[in-house]
């Protein structure tokens, strides 16, 4: 099914770029943006339905998520130690992107229309004072926070119900029923929709090219490399940071989830990986206790990959629309994708509704996520693989700093020391 989607998904971009050529030369500039205008009907159609999904989507996955985190306060230390690791983490693969962005600049110099009037929209600075901040922060009511999309304030709600619902004796057995399945039902919405995505890309792809021509290929292809190239050094300093806190054992370590990474690539997927991850781990001597603990919490709180991609697209975005952040701004950025990151990690295509959620936070079109629509697929198979080795890394870290990292050293012989729960 991936394989077929996966094709589906390839097919749909080559025939969008054909199309979109084809009217670029073939019509008048006008008539052009006529049928640029017409193709992006299903594109907003498509954006509309990741809109109207990301209240409940994010309410109800994030008080699900938060209410099972009784075996980090169980845990205590172990719970700790890994939250620790993944803020860190967090923070770093979110200033890398944004550095990254700054330096390669993919969206410079492309001067996308923005408006019928031609203005450029200059961000909304309205919250951006500690006061305003708070005051945004802090919902007067969750049902006007949920009618206007505001994710933060959805956020700041479900971690207090989450919150005292794990706090709860009983765990409040009838709500948490009911939120699961909410939360189920919302996935599963979810993943209606995203079967739409050819058609979206197949529309936005068109309509992009019938009125920017092929030279807009140039910079979808500065837009990948550069964040190819950003995940690169990523991945380098996630080695490093192996090496230094678990030494040589990183090598093996890297080499075991060389397949759960390719898994995660080929599928766009980093749960298609798990399975194989809490196989792996216990072979390079991560005690399984702690591949159980870790892997689960990672899932939902460490997915650096995507992070890394929400600044990187968001500032691409805002530069080939000629919207310039100030540093202020976007430092507020860096937080909300902090935040938001974590309440939608297990959803297919989720950095979509942050990055979307984000634009509207600024006071930007959300429509104006339909320029990176057409290379989402391509970008995820990179961000699921990275997710897959912070995990990993994350746990290895973890273990050692518990004392619970095995002897491995018979794995130089191809014998792998199996770790004892």
């Amino acid at each position: 099914m991936n394989r077929r989607f996966a094709l589906l998904i390839v097919i749909s971009m080559v025939l969008g770029i054909g199309v979109g050529w084809a009217c670029n030369q073939l019509l008048t500039p006008e008539q052009a943006k006529q049928a640029a205008s017409h193709l992006s009907i299903v594109t907003d159609v498509f954006l509309r339905l990741i809109k109207m999904i990301i209240a409940p989507l994010v309410f109800t996955t994030l008080i699900a998520g938060i209410a099972h985190m009784e075996d980090a306060a169980a845990v205590g230390r172990i719970g700790a130690k890994t939250m620790g690791w993944f803020i860190s983490a967090s923070v770093v693969s979110l200033l890398i992107g944004l550095a990254m962005v700054h330096l390669l600049q993919p969206g410079s110099g492309l001067h996308m229309e923005t408006a019928a009037a031609g203005a450029i929209p200059t961000a909304s600075t309205e919250a951006f004072t500690l006061n305003g901040f708070i005051a945004h922060l802090v919902p007067t009511s969750i049902v006007d926070a949920m009618a206007k999309n505001e994710i933060l304030q959805i956020v700041v709600f479900s971690l207090f119900v989450g919150t005292a619902v794990a706090a709860i004796d009983d765990k409040a057995p009838a709500v948490m029923h009911v939120v699961e399945q909410g939360a189920a039902i919302m996935l599963k919405v979810t993943e209606f929709v995203m079967k739409l995505a050819p058609l979206a890309i197949f529309a936005a792809l068109a309509s992009t090219i019938a009125t920017q021509g092929l030279a807009m290929l140039a910079v979808y292809g500065k837009f990948v490399l550069g964040f190819y190239a950003t995940m690169g050094l990523f991945w380098v300093l996630l080695f490093v940071a192996g090496f230094l806190f678990i030494g040589k054992r990183v090598i093996p370590l890297f080499n075991v989830i060389r397949t759960p990474a390719l898994l995660a690539f080929s599928t766009a997927s980093s749960e298609a990986a798990y399975p194989r991850i809490l196989e792996a781990l216990p072979k390079v001597g991560v005690r399984r206790r702690i591949v159980s603990f870790v892997l689960p919490l990672g899932y939902s709180f460490n997915l650096d990959g995507s992070m890394l991609y929400c600044t990187f697209a968001t500032i691409f975005i805002t530069q080939a629309h000629g919207v310039n952040l100030t540093v202020q701004q976007q430092i507020f950025m860096l937080l909300l994708l902090m935040v938001t990151s974590k309440g939608i990690a297990g959803v297919p295509r989720a950095s979509l509704v942050v990055i979307m959620a984000t634009l509207t936070y600024f006071g930007l079109p959300e429509a104006w996520i339909a320029l990176v629509l057409g290379v989402d697929h391509l970008l995820d198979m990179g961000r699921s693989a990275t997710n897959v080795v912070g995990n990993s890394v994350a746990a290895a870290v973890v273990a050692k700093w518990e004392g619970e990292l095995e002897d491995v050293q018979d794995e130089v012989e191809g014998e792998p020391v199996k770790a004892t729960t």
